[in-house]
């Protein structure tokens, strides 16, 4: 790709019509909005079909290009609403959509293959293969994971993708697409765009929290670093908070703005807008530690409500996009014309025969002066002449509306040009019915010391990718593993060197934890299984990997059994259905923030005094942590509501006696009653 340097398109957020109106005065160059369904942010305001139809006209007016979010994981009975929903966007002209689930990919590519879709920050793409496989599929931009530090992004951006980044807003303590505490706590599902924000509350790794926020970020903002953004070869610059204030999205909008056109900016301002005890920049230059924490406080909210009427006077006024040079000729017995161009369009109009002048004719330093008055338009005054007949008058008036029609008629123009309705043409997307009698769930163990497998015989085993060498010294057989690579990885090099070491000593299956994997296996010649981070929730989707190459495919658990069971696949399909859920994917760790690895307690607590285990990662050379369901999935006794191919067993600290005792409790189907607390999980209660 190409790196010359060009200025990347800030994209500001939308979660109301007031908010995309303060985006497009404060500067934005193309905005980001959600409809009534389908958005990744259900509790912001969000906009009905009327709404997006307006905001299109108000968007393509000013050349913004505007997109529109469908970035929810989608169940089977809502795909025909889903696709009701991208044909109405690709008539209205949206000019691009930003996906998460693969049914998106699916429908877009059968029915409507103009529409441009954006691989969401939520399918957790990180690293090269990842940004190769979005383009493959035909995804024309990926969003990257938030974690990445500078010069990962420069390289990401420079595979012949378009890459989007996050430059400003809210930071989520876990990965984008790998977040399920909301969803297993309350049943809101970050994955389904209801997400609870349960790591703002208070938690701890000193015991119930008092004013302790172990999982809250500072806001992000990448300000100060305009000018490495505009050379570091991302395409867009994107702003987060669909569910802030149209005021934050003005001051957000308007002094990145500024920073990007290399002018002052008011950083004060943007803290006092929203911050949560200040800002953090710490993944961007790959400083990972507790100064990225804080939560919002007394001072910050006493901060935004002063600024409130700073940020209405700073930005009420229309941001400029366009030099609009006009030329007028006055001459006698014809009607008055201005030709008038923004660079792109020239257009004429023409307005009242000029009249002879009593007192004062018109001169052409006055009739300069008066176009050039352009405040509340889209222009500044470019280069402006006026021909006029000597002895002539036409009253300022007249001038005026001269002026007005040649601008209404460029912002007509301009919207016509730039809102194009894409072909939609109804497609049998759907798999067919799967036809197959229930089987015997199959039984794969997950496990994480290999002396948990002394005692057991199962049908497959999945073993950390660290542990390979580990594992056929023991005498264990690879034909029988399936090896888990890091859920997130800064070392991609890495982790494929030690793929193909593996692959060597003759491992020939390996996890598909995100989509990045896919490409990788495929590559170096391994199977591939889809691992539940994947977040598989509907046929469709399943499809999709299935036709990928994947050789099985674990759903999601944040599904119902029934959902679970009713999904068509044309591989086996599976679901984890015991152990300590991992609730949180987090590439930096709060004990350590908190309290220091010495006294690591290897758990979090809530205000509650619920504990939530924490398996560290870091601690093995990897760059992220697990935090871990507060009790254990255990049911044994209710397999009879899955019609599934495979269960995974998922251990963590159990001992080989313990792993023993559970594999028999599966396959006899038999519930020990030993006065643990442990949950059904979302399989029965679900998500919103």
């Amino acid at each position: 790709m190409d790196n010359a340097i060009a200025k990347p398109e800030l994209l500001a957020p939308c979660g109301s019509m007031e908010s995309l109106l303060a985006a497009l005065k404060a500067g934005c160059d193309a905005v980001y909005i959600g409809g009534k369904l389908f958005s990744a942010r259900q509790n912001a305001g969000n906009f009905s079909h009327e709404d997006i139809i307006e905001a299109i006209k108000e968007c393509h007016r000013r050349g913004v290009k505007i997109y529109q979010a469908i970035n929810i994981a989608v169940f089977d009975s809502e795909l025909e609403s889903l696709a009701d929903e991208i044909r109405f966007a690709c008539s209205a002209g949206i000019d691009g959509l930003i996906v998460q689930d693969r049914a998106v990919e699916r429908i877009v590519r059968g029915s409507c293959p103009d529409m441009p879709i954006h691989a969401s920050t939520q399918m957790t793409i990180h690293f090269s293969d990842g940004v190769l496989w979005a383009a493959d599929h035909g995804y024309t931009r990926v969003v990257l994971s938030r974690e990445l530090d500078k010069n990962t992004i420069s390289k990401l951006s420079d595979l012949g993708a378009e890459t989007e980044i996050f430059v400003h807003g809210a930071l989520c303590m876990s990965v984008s697409g790998q977040c399920y505490l909301s969803a297993m706590i309350g049943s809101r599902s970050a994955n389904r765009g209801l997400c609870a924000g349960a790591c703002r509350l208070p938690f701890s790794s000193l015991g119930k929290p008092k004013d302790k926020y172990a999982l809250s970020l500072k806001d992000l903002t990448l300000i100060n670093e305009a000018k490495e953004l505009s050379e570091i070869g991302a395409s867009s610059l994107k702003i987060e908070g669909r569910m802030k204030r149209p005021e934050y999205v003005s001051a957000a909008t308007g002094e990145f703005r500024s920073a990007l056109d290399g002018k002052d900016y008011d950083y004060e301002l943007l803290r006092s807008a929203f911050s949560r005890s200040g800002f953090t920049d710490g993944y961007f230059l790959g400083k990972r530690d507790g100064s990225m924490f804080g939560a919002r406080s007394i001072e910050d909210v006493t901060d935004m409500t002063s600024s409130l009427t700073r940020i209405h006077e700073k930005y009420k006024s229309e941001y400029p996009r366009f030099s609009l040079s006009m030329s007028l000729r006055l001459q006698r017995n014809e009607n008055s014309a201005l030709t008038a161009t923004d660079g792109s369009e020239t257009i004429v109009v023409s307005g009242a025969v000029p009249q002879e002048a009593i007192n004062r004719p018109l001169t052409q330093d006055a009739a300069i002066s008066q176009l050039s008055k352009l405040g509340g338009t889209l222009y500044r005054p470019g280069e402006i002449t006026a021909e006029i007949e000597p002895g002539l008058m036409l009253p300022l008036s007249e001038l005026n509306s001269l002026r007005r029609q040649a601008v209404e008629k460029l912002d007509r123009l301009r919207q016509e040009k730039f809102t194009v309705e894409k072909p939609f043409t109804p497609t049998d997307y759907l798999p067919e019915a799967d036809k197959k009698p229930k089987k015997p769930i199959s039984w794969w163990v997950s496990v994480e010391k290999l002396s948990q497998l002394e005692k057991i015989d199962c049908e497959r085993v999945i073993i950390p990718l660290s542990l390979a060498e580990d594992y056929i010294k023991s005498g264990f057989d690879p034909g029988k593993a399936i090896l888990s690579p890091p859920r997130f990885t800064l070392h991609a090099d890495k982790v494929e060197a030690d793929l193909i070491a593996a692959k060597a000593l003759g491992f020939k299956t390996a996890m598909a934890v995100n989509s990045g994997y896919i490409r990788m296996l495929e590559r170096l010649g391994l199977d591939a299984v889809g691992g539940f981070g994947l977040n598989i929730t509907n046929s469709l989707s399943a499809d999709e990997y299935a036709l990928d190459g994947l050789k099985a495919l674990t759903l999601s658990y944040e599904l119902k059994a029934a959902q679970l069971s009713n999904i068509q696949a044309s591989v086996p399909k599976g679901a984890v259905l015991y152990g300590r859920l991992p609730l949180m994917v987090m590439a930096n760790c709060p004990i350590k923030a908190e309290a220091g690895c010495k006294a690591c307690s290897r758990s979090l607590t809530d205000r509650t005094g619920t504990v939530f285990p924490l398996r560290c990662r870091m601690r093995e050379g990897e760059d992220y942590n697990e935090l871990l369901n507060s009790k254990t999935l255990y049911l044994p006794d209710k397999l009879g509501y899955f019609d599934i191919d495979f269960g995974i067993l998922m251990f963590t600290d159990e001992t080989a006696e313990e792993v023993e005792t559970v594999l028999s409790d599966y396959k006899s189907g038999i519930t020990r009653r030993d006065g643990k607390d442990y949950t059904n999980g979302l399989y029965f209660r679900g998500v919103l």
